[in-house]
């Protein structure tokens, strides 16, 4: 996430008196359109206004969320690279916990009433699992790390959708949909403000939630995960779940049977990458891709679970005949219990380490380089894990898209404070104010956003391949990408780019309903800007 010095002025300025994290030029522009609409607007939507501006200063939020057992919180270990989020279930994993930065590691319980806890970590440096007050007045959980993954990005694990009870389902409204911001004493903020700027429950639905999401999938995709998806609407600013804020991983790909997927040749990551393309295709558009990982193995690699004692332990197996060794990967039970040198509960560690699969994948490795070391046999792990493959995509989509992704959050969520307030004069003004905005060229990736955001949820029907090249040119950051031409000369992306753009704007004109008008001027005007950019570049 970029640094740009100095804050907010009500003039609409930057001042270098402070400095104010923003992801980049248009969380700049939002912030400056925020403060200077502030005297213009009532107290309580200017506190919105506020909050919105804290918002656009933090590090961008992403909410994990998906079905109860599909390996949520393991999977938020191998992201952060530390195993501190309980995966056992307990009390803790019915809580939404917040991992953000902090100069010092702690916990804190955040109750309903405001006031918190310092919470110690289990001996084994873990959020402990089961807590000893009253869970019925706990709202959620803030875990605070000196983790560098964490200085650019927050990670929110919720609880399992699909089987909740109606305790966890009102936390996980409450501080992802409906919770008023608790104050962080680590930024310095003041925490005695006026009664009457707190913001109501109405303008708090309109600035709270996490800005992206991360969908956790298992093989079995139900039909109503669609929904599930789109239910988790509370959670991403008041904005639905879309390829523009959310991507989806396929979890646990090592128990995928490759006999069941046609094309996979037996190989269980093929199978596993097949897959996920099937996943893509059915819950598109709410993803912007799925992703095969295998959790377990990425946690254990990733955050110190796997140890020289471990890689010591594979070794010895790597010795086994092969009558012997194909035998003991039968099950899990055969493994534990059949007569071996390695004892039994060294092997039961290993199975909860890395499972069958990655035990196979480790011997293997040593089978074929027995001088391995313990670090480059990890690094092995790793690899098979295709945590690499996530952290990619989580790079292209939401790092290196945070600018927009957090200012079109920011642009819906002044946009339901205006609404919330009831005020049709104030309503206009911010309405123009956002008008003149997006008016502006380096803004316009803001209204290819809104119009992919319009297509993808059905406000504006197009036909398929109209759609789907609005998807393509409005949910990626390459241009070659952006073209559908990724890897063709630079000079065929500029004619097709103003062919392109000729192309929209006719059909603007004399194909289009009034609906599907707008959304074609964006997109028109979208390839139009590729277009300069490219000339600009080859200096035609």
């Amino acid at each position: 996430m970029a640094r740009f010095p100095g804050r907010v002025r009500e003039d609409g300025d930057l001042s270098s008196t402070t400095e104010q994290h923003l992801a980049g030029p248009l969380s700049a522009a939002v912030a400056n359109l925020c403060q200077r609409l502030q005297p213009q607007v009532s107290a309580r939507t200017a506190a919105g206004f506020r909050e919105v501006l804290r918002r656009l200063s933090a590090p961008l939020q992403v909410a994990v969320a998906g079905r109860i057992k599909s390996g949520k919180s393991t999977l938020v270990n191998a992201l952060i690279g530390r195993r501190v989020a309980p995966t056992d279930v307990g009390e803790c994993t019915r809580l939404v916990t917040r991992f953000q930065y902090g100069t010092v590691d702690r916990v804190e319980l955040v109750f309903f009433d405001g006031t918190k806890q310092v919470l110690p970590f289990d001996i084994g440096g873990m959020i402990p699992n089961d807590l000893e007050v009253d869970f019925d007045k706990v709202s959620h959980l803030e875990a605070y790390l000196t983790n560098a993954v964490l200085r650019d990005l927050t990670v929110i694990d919720t609880p399992g959708l699909g089987s909740l009870d109606l305790a966890s389902v009102k936390r996980t409204e409450q501080l992802l949909g409906a919770a008023k911001h608790s104050k962080d004493a680590e930024d310095g903020a003041d925490s005695d403000e006026d009664s009457d700027d707190d913001l109501d429950e109405t303008s708090r639905n309109a600035v709270a939630g996490a800005e992206a999401v991360l969908y956790v999938v298992t093989q079995g995709v139900r039909a109503d995960d669609q929904q599930a998806l789109a239910a988790f609407t509370a959670a991403t600013a008041s904005r639905e779940a879309g390829p523009v804020n959310a991507i989806a991983v396929l979890n646990k790909a090592d128990t995928i049977t490759p006999e069941s997927v046609t094309g996979s040749d037996g190989d269980v990551w093929k199978a596993a990458t097949l897959l996920a393309e099937k996943q893509a295709a059915t819950l598109k558009p709410r993803v912007a891709d799925v992703i095969p990982v295998i959790g377990l193995i990425a946690e254990s690699a990733e955050s110190g679970g796997f140890t020289s004692a471990d890689a010591d332990a594979l070794r010895q197996l790597a010795q086994l005949d092969d009558a012997t060794w194909e035998t003991m990967l039968i099950s899990a039970d055969i493994f534990t219990t059949w007569e071996c040198d390695v004892p039994t509960g060294t092997r039961v560690r290993l199975l909860e380490t890395l499972d069958l699969y990655g035990i196979r994948r480790a011997v293997d490795a040593l089978r074929a380089a027995p001088d391995l070391t313990a670090g480059a046999l990890r690094r092995t792990l790793l690899d098979a894990s295709g945590l690499a493959g996530v952290r990619s995509r989580l790079d292209a989509v939401f790092r290196a898209r945070a600018d927009g992704i957090k200012a079109a959050a920011a642009l819906a969520s002044v946009t339901a404070l205006a609404h919330a307030s009831g005020d049709p004069g104030e309503r206009q003004r911010v309405h123009d104010a956002i008008e003149v905005l997006l008016a502006k060229p380096e803004a316009h990736q803001l209204r290819l956003l809104e119009a992919l955001t319009l297509v993808t949820s059905g406000a504006v029907n197009m036909p398929e391949d109209l759609a789907e090249e609005v998807l393509r040119v409005g949910s990626n950051a390459d241009i070659g990408e952006q073209l559908g031409m990724k890897g063709r000369p630079h000079n065929e992306h500029s004619a097709y780019a103003l062919e392109r753009a000729g192309w929209w704007r006719s059909f603007a004109s004399f194909g289009a309903t009034p609906a599907q008008s707008r959304v074609a001027h964006v997109v028109h005007r979208a390839y139009f800007l590729i277009w300069q950019q490219l000339k600009a570049q080859t200096g035609g």
